[in-house]
């Protein structure tokens, strides 16, 4: 397999993450709705407190225009409940002026003293369509105003969505002061590769065969070298871990027994992403996939019979999960964004059985472009500027 060089190259641990449920996807039984675990600020923030008592180094805070909570107010919110760990926080483009995004972000950057990450997310709005060249257009330019505003005294601004001239920074910048939050971004599409390539410093990727991650680093990394960077991956993946494989087995099947698979698909098409590429690589493990769902002895694929997005999960026991990782490591892959049903319960099984024996660290930054022949050199494992 061949070998993607990695932006924290130097790093022997790996930042590994959990999930906030805040678009309404937590469960006992996938697809069938429970009042207990319906999301609030009540349930969803104890679980962003519990990830950082056990040794989380990150949460992904996700974000739906249809259902759950509002990703940056909830956020703003864990600010001062949290010690330790890192708030992901995912912004669609377009959303919200790029200014005043720039300014929520660095203030949220100050209230978590620099454990502020952001994942960029590039969609429709509920009720529209748009050219998926107009999408990644207004993208790329919301990312390059943020860069902007963050680091320059001034915004200067010519796009062809956006135009801004003459306009001041401060107080706009963010307690990190090297270049501010780290980007993360997930997408298919060359012109998602691209977006990514030249200005995110994190290629997330949903679960597939390893063979088809590591063509996707490979692409990833294609594009980054045209602008003379280098990017760390990561790999969104839901998980079930016990004392032993059959018991992590017996869990899954237990999962899915009460899924309507119409209902299933009820859920899986009301996200503002069920037509994208990524949604469509994930249903196709599912044809791949044997006849319990195991796309690879463990990648099972049942999850995403009841939910879009990241469709599938590592199951086993504690000595398959942690050499499972392992192999990812070796990849390349130094980010690990892991989720369970329901959230709570699978956080402490992954919590108290894998964390403890994994070697864990905050994504370093490492900022600028890569000048040839000289290596990346990331900060130390948590180190921050």
């Amino acid at each position: 397999m061949t070998v993607v060089p990695v932006k924290s190259a130097e790093l022997t641990a790996a930042e590994v993450s959990w999930f906030a449920p805040l678009c309404s996807d937590d469960y006992q039984y996938l697809g069938v709705p429970d009042g207990d675990l319906r999301s609030s600020w009540k349930n969803t923030s104890a679980i962003v407190r519990r990830a950082d008592e056990l040794g989380y180094r990150n949460v992904l805070c996700p974000s739906s225009y249809q259902v759950g909570q509002d990703t940056l107010s909830f956020v703003a919110g864990n600010a001062p409940l949290t010690t330790n760990i890192n708030m992901l926080a995912a912004v669609r483009c377009g959303e919200t002026q790029p200014i005043m995004l720039a300014r929520t972000l660095a203030t949220l950057d100050h209230m978590l003293e620099g454990r502020l990450t952001v994942n960029i997310i590039s969609s429709d709005f509920p009720g529209q369509k748009e050219d998926s060249g107009y999408r990644y257009q207004r993208s790329r330019e919301v990312v390059e105003i943020l860069k902007q505003a963050w680091t320059q005294p001034e915004i200067n601004f010519k796009g062809e969505i956006y135009q801004f001239e003459g306009l001041t920074t401060d107080p706009v910048r963010p307690y990190q002061t090297n270049g501010g939050p780290l980007l993360y971004f997930g997408g298919y599409s060359p012109q998602a590769l691209e977006l990514c390539g030249e200005h995110c410093d994190v290629y997330l990727m949903w679960p597939e065969k390893k063979e088809a991650l590591a063509e996707r680093m490979q692409a990833a990394n294609a594009c980054a070298q045209k602008y003379g960077r280098v990017l760390d991956y990561g790999l969104r993946v839901h998980m079930i871990v016990r004392e032993t494989e059959n018991e992590a087995r017996e869990y899954a099947r237990m999962l899915v027994a009460k899924l309507d698979d119409d209902q299933g698909k009820l859920i899986r098409e009301r996200a503002q992403d069920a037509s994208s590429l990524g949604v469509s690589h994930q249903a196709r493990n599912r044809e791949l996939a044997d006849v319990e769902g195991y796309v690879e002895p463990h990648l099972w694929t049942g999850v995403g019979r009841a939910r879009s997005g990241c469709g599938a999960a590592l199951v086993g026991s504690q000595d398959q999960i942690l050499s499972t990782i392992e192999e990812y490591k070796a990849m390349g892959i130094r980010a690990f964004i892991f989720s369970g049903y329901p959230h709570m319960d699978e956080c402490e099984y992954f919590g108290k059985l894998v964390l403890p024996h994994l070697e864990t660290c905050s994504l370093p930054h490492v900022y600028g472009r890569v000048p040839e022949g000289v290596p990346a050199t990331p900060l130390a494992a948590g180190e921050r500027r």
